[in-house]
């Protein structure tokens, strides 16, 4: 047996994101509705990472993310790698940049927030702050740790 083989199949064509924090690979899969969009989907939980220890990796075959997609995706994995794939190679590997504001993504953890009890859109600036990842609320202006937010 190779001892190098892979344990995630290769794709032809479409997007590979990588280095995703292992148990988030659902996360993104949700959020991002990657299972709703009739392509065939190939994840790998836990795999062994040098850098990371261990990894979920995802790979989406005939869908490329464009830059805001992968901004949106530096919410949860901040160093992942998101690879466009045609015929078979890497063609393009996008940066992640955290975008300045996200809306209708999440709801505010604040119960007591317009963004509850009134028809608007959620709306959140981004901030980094001694590296951890903070969003402000935009109506009930309280500001939160990214993990209450997303995982909200």
């Amino acid at each position: 047996m190779n001892t190098q083989q892979r344990s995630v199949e290769a794709i032809c064509d479409g997007t590979v994101i990588d280095h995703i924090p292992a148990g988030l690979g659902l996360v993104i899969l949700r959020q991002f509705g990657l299972n709703d969009l009739g392509e065939r989907v190939t994840v790998g939980f836990n795999l062994s990472s040098k850098n990371m220890g261990h990894k979920d990796i995802i790979k989406v075959e005939n869908v490329r993310f464009d830059t805001a997609q992968a901004n949106r995706l530096a919410l949860f994995a901040p160093n992942a790698t998101v690879n466009v794939i045609t015929d078979y190679q890497v063609v393009e590997k996008l940066s992640l940049n955290l975008p300045e504001q996200v809306k209708g993504l999440f709801r505010c953890p604040n119960d007591n927030c317009a963004s509850h009890k009134e028809p608007v859109i959620s709306s959140f600036k981004v901030k980094t702050a001694n590296g951890e990842t903070k969003l402000r609320c935009h109506y009930c202006e309280k500001t939160y740790p990214r993990q209450a937010v997303t995982e909200n």
